[in-house]
């Protein structure tokens, strides 16, 4: 009886944690900044977001991260850093320069990853900055749209790059169907700027491409009227907040913003109730609240079109009878009670009198 084993045996199955992907985007105009200096300057901006950052990495081993600077004149990588292209002299030779050095050693006190990020960050920023001509300076517009993609293009890369591995792939070289999403995928976009109507169309574009990728995309507006971030908000199933007070980043960001889809679900989210559904013409990109519709490709016109054609299209759009004055139809006329003797006073009908208690 001693060699009986009577425990109990579980069976342990080995699961993988899916990683996640946060891809930062920073509106880096510098007239929102400058109005912004006196109460959050830039840099403090970013010490909070490199914060945040290492507190998403700090949940798994196997999160990602992906920081990119939403300027104005491009998009521009922050983290990781873009390939240096190699130069070609007159000759076609390539120069064979050694390679770039290093990062400074970090503090025994940082975590080597979380001091490499913050190092490349601040590098790439200050050479977006040193970049940055007097005629850029004098554009007020924010390439939202072209961050937007970058962020989707390389959510797309990984997921493509996790979902490729043996793991996932079952018998004779096919996917499986049935297993989880390789990665996890959102995007976080801190805006400091109005919306501009001429970036609403590339940047639905990339609102509803995440969509269907089912990639949310989350919002910290600190200043200005990010009216197309609210729509992309709403579509994608995001976290859209206004910040009141745009010195405590920090504290938005790690209450409102640190949890990802999955978690949200649990949680008791912060909620947006007015969304501004209006969208820019595609012909002058003003921001209308009643405008015509091309009833083939769903374009939007502030007024009609020369010929009554969809500019985009060319579909000739059927107005029926818009503009025609109404068929004016004249009201009946009420027939005049007689007047009796000419007193002033309406015919009863009756001689009587009131009749009385």
């Amino acid at each position: 009886m001693d060699a009986v084993d009577v425990s109990e045996h579980y069976e342990v199955s080995a699961s993988e944690e899916t990683p996640s992907l946060l891809a930062v985007v920073i509106d880096t105009n510098p007239r929102a900044w400058v109005a912004l200096d006196d109460r959050l300057p830039l840099s403090k901006a970013i010490a909070n977001i490199l914060v945040f950052v290492n507190a998403h990495l700090a949940f798994s081993n196997v999160n990602q991260v992906a920081v990119i600077a939403a300027h104005v004149n491009r998009a521009a990588w922050l983290y990781p850093a873009p390939p240096r292209i190699a130069s070609r002299d007159a000759s076609g030779d390539v120069s064979m320069s050694d390679a770039p050095p290093d990062n400074a050693p970090s503090s025994a006190n940082k975590f080597p990853q979380f001091a490499q990020i913050e190092s490349t960050v601040m590098a790439s920023m200050q050479q977006l900055m040193r970049e940055t001509t007097q005629e850029d300076l004098n554009e007020s517009t924010t390439r939202l749209s072209g961050a937007l993609t970058l962020a989707l293009c390389h959510i797309n890369k990984a997921s493509q790059a996790l979902g490729s591995t043996p793991t996932n792939m079952a018998g004779g070289g096919r996917p499986n169907t049935t297993a989880p999403p390789p990665l996890k995928g959102r995007i976080l976009v801190v805006s400091v700027s109005d919306s501009e109507p001429s970036q609403y169309i590339p940047t639905m574009n990339a609102v509803f491409a995440a969509a269907h990728a089912q990639v949310a995309i989350d919002t910290l507006a600190l200043a200005g009227d990010a009216t197309f971030l609210q729509q992309a908000c709403f579509n994608t199933e995001g976290t859209f907040l206004a910040a009141s007070n745009p010195q405590g980043l920090l504290t938005y960001l790690m209450f409102g913003l640190i949890a990802d889809t999955e978690v949200r679900r649990l949680l008791i989210t912060p909620t947006h109730d007015t969304v501004d559904f209006r969208a820019a013409c595609f012909c002058h990109g003003k921001v209308v609240d009643t405008s015509f519709v091309c009833s083939i490709c769903l374009s939007i016109f502030c007024e009609l079109p020369d010929h009554a054609e969809c500019l985009t299209c060319g579909t000739k759009l059927a107005l029926g009878n818009y503009g025609s004055k109404p068929a004016v139809v004249p009201r009946k006329k009420k027939k005049k009670k007689k007047i009796v003797n000419g007193s002033g006073r309406e015919e009863t009908g009756s001689a009587t009198g009131t009749p009385r208690p």
